[in-house]
């Protein structure tokens, strides 16, 4: 699922959060690692579970055709700093289930980056 951007202003912090595209790729990639290694409340340690650019163009790819998923990013100044992605389930019995995750860079914790979405959709 695509939706439109949204820019937020937090304590004179100016963030947008928005679709994930094909060209955030590489660096949502190089994000997942650095995120992964920032804190302990996560559910795997840096490196584990790793995703390379190739693979997270599948997953936006997919995501976007997709009425049941939705991946978003966090960018400050053209920078991502922080992403959440709902992925919803195929099956009938099980529509109403869904995994959602979030991440952002720990120098940007207490933004409330992983609060807001655009439109309130998520």
């Amino acid at each position: 699922m695509i939706v439109n951007s949204k820019e937020y202003e937090v304590s004179n912090l100016n963030y947008k959060i928005r679709s994930a595209q094909i060209d955030d790729a590489k660096a949502l990639s190089e994000l997942r690692l650095q995120i992964d290694g920032e804190s302990e409340n996560l559910d795997r340690v840096k490196g584990e579970a790793y995703i390379d650019g190739e693979g997270f163009k599948a997953i936006i790819k997919s995501d976007s055709d997709s009425l049941n998923n939705i991946f978003l990013v966090a960018e400050v100044n053209g920078t991502l700093v922080g992403f959440s992605r709902c992925e919803g389930n195929e099956l009938k019995r099980s529509s109403h289930k869904v995994e959602f995750g979030v991440g952002v860079m720990k120098d940007y914790w207490g933004y409330g980056i992983g609060k807001k979405s655009p439109e309130n959709i998520c």
